[in-house]
């Protein structure tokens, strides 16, 4: 069985090499609500820009940028004081393909990107989307979320983690897939090719988490407080995985503690969950509520929490990862850890799917070598 499985799966990828292929469309800097922002090419490739039928040149290197603000509900674009005014921008390589470029919101940020743009207007902003490679979004993601100190094990399984929430977790926005917010997944500029980020997502390639046969919207928090727990301990409604809590050994002996202070009001939304949790930190500050593993007393017409982990402590434990990681463990122990009864698909293994049965994540895997490459797939009874 797995032998005909694993034969159907590397005639798969013959016969389609480019079968992980896939983009995904981020929204990009609405944290700064911008009403303007300018465009730049990078140092090696010209930005094609089109707009109300004509098309603009940003040459490589070139300190001309293309500017654009909000205009009543258009876009007003400035191009080397060419001014037009439109209702989208779309910018692109020659071949209308991927491209390097700098975003700015002036006075605020300057952040570098690659793939194609498509700018509009919206409630009085300007929103910039930008269409980019999964895989190099995946890399973005997970330099975005890590500690500089995360060993290579802990930054694959992050990549698989993130890779599997763009695959499945679409569908909370309406222009566009994902933002690149806190809200979805952070996302920075991408990482050099180099980069223990980059070479995390390129050796887990197109590898995601499934549960029945189906990728899911994996999650993960910074540090779990000793136990993850599951989307209904915090309030939230269920997902395609059954989210199992899992004892995490490090968190459990050397628990992140905090102590904080709140009005009762504030406190009272905490009974919400993870939702009445965000709501106090979207109005006192990030780290007003580190997570929703607490006791609470009142003291002097005030509650004070005292609590362990930071984040909703779901899925993946950063923290904990890294400890196993640390120990010698493989980015598929930590997922098998933390993601019981999972198990990792390559994208376009479809094919094979109906020549096995659903496989949990165990210790051993089968290497398959392709294209240069090494895939491991996980055995079956």
């Amino acid at each position: 069985m797995l032998a005909r499985a694993t034969l159907l799966l590397f005639l798969a990828l013959i016969c389609n090499p480019h079968a992980i292929a896939q983009d995904v469309r981020i929204g990009v800097l609405g944290l700064f609500h911008p009403r303007e922002a300018k465009l730049q090419a990078s140092q090696k490739e010209a930005v094609i820009i089109q707009a109300a039928g004509q098309t603009f040149v940003v040459e490589p290197g070139s300190p001309t940028a293309a500017s654009f603000r909000i205009s009543n509900d258009a876009l007003l674009l400035d191009f080397d004081g060419h001014l037009l005014r439109t209702t989208e921008i779309h910018a692109a390589a020659r071949d209308n393909g991927a491209v390097s470029f700098l975003l700015t919101v002036p006075g605020k940020i300057t952040r570098a990107y690659r793939g194609t743009l498509f700018v509009k207007a919206s409630r009085g902003e300007v929103v910039p989307i930008i269409t980019m490679d999964l895989e190099t979004a995946v890399a973005s993601a997970v330099v975005a979320e890590s500690g500089s100190d995360t060993p290579p094990e802990a930054l694959k399984a992050q990549a698989v983690v993130a890779r599997s929430y763009f695959v499945a977790g679409g569908g909370r926005h309406g222009a566009f897939d994902f933002c690149d917010l806190t809200h979805c997944q952070f996302l920075r500029e991408p990482p050099a090719q180099d980069s223990p980020a980059a070479v995390a997502a390129r050796e887990t390639r197109g590898l995601v988490l499934t549960f029945q046969d189906k990728p899911f919207a994996a999650m993960f928090s910074r540090s779990c407080g000793g136990r993850t727990r599951t989307p209904a301990d915090v309030g939230l409604p269920g997902s395609g995985y059954p989210y199992f809590s899992v004892l995490c050994d490090f968190c459990y002996r050397n628990p992140y503690r905090w102590t904080r202070r709140l009005s009762s009001q504030d406190a009272a939304l905490l009974a919400k969950g993870e939702s009445g949790r965000l709501a106090v930190d979207r109005r006192l500050g990030w780290d007003a509520v580190p997570s929703n593993n607490f006791t609470s007393r009142e003291e002097d017409g005030q509650v004070t929490l005292e609590g362990a982990g930071q984040g909703h402590g779901i899925g993946l434990c950063q923290r904990g990862a890294k400890a196993m990681a640390d120990k010698g463990g493989g980015f598929r122990q930590i997922l098998s850890h933390y993601f019981p009864n999972a198990a990792l698909l390559l994208l376009g293994e479809h094919v094979a799917s109906s020549a096995r049965n659903e496989r949990p994540l165990p210790p051993s895997s089968l290497s398959l070598i392709w294209a240069g490459r090494e895939f491991r797939f996980l055995a079956t009874e």
